[in-house]
């Protein structure tokens, strides 16, 4: 078994969404996480849910919309590769997602980034707005 803490079984993570999870950084800021499917190995990756742009949420709690391979920020559009987490257009284009060190082992997904400490499937229970996204998928 991987160092690390189990985060979901691999048949969590829908085949096109997110699985959402909350993490503390170093300093016990509270982050959330998301998990992907992608289709090279091991078949899932990690990113922040947060587009590199504004900030805005990828997964608001129904999870982030993934359209051909990528994630679609639901404020502007920009889309980023949910293999390499890298941006080619829109608002965010020139930019990647900062990644999540996982680690995938007889179908289950562990939490193994040294920055991070997993604390409970889900998102941070905030007051913050939704997306004021005009986009339509």
């Amino acid at each position: 078994m991987p160092d690390g803490t189990k985060v979901a079984d691999v048949e969590d993570v829908p085949a096109s969404g997110s699985y959402l999870f909350t993490a503390a950084d170093a300093f016990t800021n509270e982050t959330e996480i998301i998990l992907v499917r992608c289709e090279r190995e091991p078949g899932i990756e990690a990113w922040r849910n947060s587009c590199t742009h504004e900030s805005q949420r990828f997964d608001r709690g129904d999870g982030a919309a993934i359209r051909h391979g990528e994630l679609v920020c639901p404020r502007h559009g920009s889309m980023f590769d949910t293999c390499s987490g890298e941006c080619d257009n829109g608002p965010a284009a020139g930019t990647e997602l900062p990644g999540v060190e996982i680690t995938v082992e007889s179908g289950t997904v562990f939490l193994t980034d040294e920055h991070y400490t997993f604390l409970r499937e889900g998102g941070i229970d905030d007051d913050e707005p939704g997306s004021t996204s005009h986009l339509s998928l």
